[in-house]
């Protein structure tokens, strides 16, 4: 009998690629993906990597197809748009070995700057996309994407959410496939995307989309419920489960494709049934093919194209019903919050000090937009905080961007910054970039980078030397500077706005939740020296707090001895402990 364990979506999805003999992993960390690779390092029959970017992770995953075996690219949906260059010319291509990419949709918003619809994506790029409903068949419809992309000659998509791949389900283990590597035969013509080969390939990839249009009636990851015919239900995905809990008597097709869509199939289901709704979160993707076909379907006029659904959201929509809001749905907010100790802290309350402002990037320091520290004025996508820097000193002149700097880290600065960096040079920008080093891609949980000198496969690894780095692209201003040095990081950041050349201060303070041992270093407020000038709570550290009777005390539980408070007290009331 096979062992049946308890699994998050993202390690189902890890199990799949390695049942179905997967042997070449590439991604970039990305809540909600990041789990799939983390957890597919437990498996050592397959080469695992963090890429600098996605792009990169997919180039990676399609020469690995290429060659013979079968390979896989995972990525939040925002990182499919980096992707999506090699990913729309794989599809001309197609593939040798099966090509895998999982795509981690965010609902909700969870941890993300859109809510973009990879099946969006997917129909531009002619590729097929799979959707799991639970942590059993994130397993299986990866195994069974494997199948179809080498039967079809296609990448394949398997998009999932953050409900799925954050949510646990019972998940059947069984033995790895033994798949031998395909032979790889010289083929110009399918491999080299030239314009005169790509006319050709084209009409490879329209006549598979009518093969899968045909076909996917039959695939069985496709299912039917046939109960009452009054109400009929065309879903996917998480919400299924919802659908499941809300309208029990309702008759369902659960799609487990949901691109090309199986138009006999849902044509089938459609004339038998008197009212037909399609529940699918976002985009109405399935919706508006569904009536381009002539047939008759509620979705988006009574449903949102916003946000997760929920159970209850369809039984006010569809069954009428007030359902009163639960406990959860009316906790008051908790806007997030950088750590006691961070790095990142110490320097916006510098900035804010110099009341200067940031054109910021995507990481934990997006937080100095909030209040208390309130620097940054802008975050647009992974190293957009320079190119952005750049395209404001061209729109109105160095004078003008003298109260501006950009703000990245160390890893978003690896992924796409230094591309960003190099214009600034090549265009004779002028502008100071502040690389927040704080040794880790940290929003994401503490994956390593080109600059950690550590793989993901736990390996010892050259580590990218920034300042050279910045150097050899010629940024005549490099400056290292430890973070929580405020005094030295003040006097050089008004040193480098003051300039009209390129300079780049890189902040280097390790992230505060890297170092697991115990905390030796803390600090208490002396009353009888504290003026209650308030100034050592201005950077909004969680460990400072004022009491009922006006006091102002440090939180020994949560002060990590970063020693910020103490530079920023002008009475010498903050001392060690």
């Amino acid at each position: 009998m096979s062992e049946k364990v308890l699994m998050l979506g993202n390690e189902a999805f890890a199990r799949g690629a390695y049942e179905a003999g997967c042997k070449v992993s590439a991604a970039y960390p990305g809540t909600p993906s990041t789990e799939i690779s983390e957890n597919i390092i437990r498996y050592n029959e397959i080469y695992s990597e963090w890429s600098p970017n996605e792009k990169v992770a997919m180039e990676v995953a399609i020469g690995a197809s290429i060659i013979g075996v079968r390979s896989l690219a995972s990525m939040k949906h925002v990182g499919l748009n980096v992707a999506a260059d090699p990913l729309f010319t794989a599809s001309y291509i197609g593939v040798n070995g099966g090509l895998v990419v999982i795509v981690a949709d965010d609902p909700g918003l969870y941890s993300s700057q859109n809510e973009q619809d990879t099946r969006a994506v997917a129909r531009a790029a002619k590729i097929p996309v799979l959707e799991p409903s639970d942590s059993a068949e994130a397993k299986d419809f990866v195994k069974f994407a494997y199948d179809l992309s080498e039967k079809y000659d296609t990448p394949v998509i398997v998009r999932s959410t953050t409900r799925l791949s954050h949510s646990q389900g019972l998940v059947e283990l069984n033995d790895r496939i033994d798949t031998s590597d395909k032979p790889y035969i010289r083929n110009a013509a399918k491999n080299v995307m030239m314009p005169g080969n790509a006319k050709g390939r084209h009409l490879v990839v329209e006549s598979r989309e009518m093969a899968l249009i045909k076909d996917s009636c039959d695939f069985p990851i496709n299912t039917v419920e046939y109960k009452d015919n009054k109400i009929g239900v065309i879903t996917s995905g998480i919400p299924y489960q919802y659908v499941k809990e809300a309208l029990p008597e309702a008759s369902v097709l659960k799609l487990g494709i949901v691109n090309p869509l199986p138009r006999g199939l849902i044509e089938e289901f459609a004339s038998k049934v008197d009212t037909l709704y399609v529940i699918e979160e976002l985009d109405p993707i399935i919706e508006e093919q569904v009536k381009s076909w002539g047939i008759d379907a509620i979705g988006k006029d009574i449903l949102t194209v916003q946000g997760e659904y929920s159970a209850n959201m369809l039984r006010r929509a569809i069954k009428g019903e007030q359902i009163s809001l639960s406990a959860a749905e009316d906790v008051p907010n908790r806007p997030p919050i950088l750590c006691p100790g961070c790095p990142h802290r110490s320097v916006y309350t510098v900035l804010k000090r110099l009341k200067l402002r940031a054109a910021g990037d995507i990481g934990c320091y997006t937080l100095g937009a909030v209040a208390p520290l309130g620097v940054v004025d802008t975050t647009i996508c992974m190293g957009a905080s320079i190119s952005s820097l750049h395209g404001m000193e061209k729109a109105k002149g160095k004078e003008y961007i003298k109260d501006w700097v950009a703000v990245i880290g160390d890893g978003t600065f690896l992924h796409t910054g230094i591309n960003s960096l190099m214009n600034m040079v090549y265009n004779k920008g002028t502008g100071t970039v502040l690389i927040l080093d704080n040794s880790t891609t940290g929003m994401t949980g503490h994956q390593d980078h080109a600059a950690t000198g550590k793989t993901l496969m736990g390996e010892a690894t050259y580590s990218v030397d920034l300042e050279k780095l910045c150097k050899a692209v010629g940024v005549p201003h490099v400056y290292v500077v430890d973070a929580f040095d405020t005094k030295k990081l003040e006097k050089t950041i008004k040193e480098a706005v003051a300039m009209d050349e390129i300079a780049v201060i890189i902040a280097q303070a390790p992230c505060v939740l890297l170092d697991k041992s115990p905390v030796t270093k803390q600090y208490h407020i002396e009353q009888d020296k504290c003026k209650l000038c308030g100034l050592c709570m201005k950077p909004g550290c969680p460990a400072i707090t004022k009491k009922e009777n006006g006091e102002i005390e440090i939180n020994d539980t949560m002060c990590d001895g970063c020693g910020l408070c103490v530079d920023l007290c002008k009475f010498n009331a903050i001392k060690s402990v």
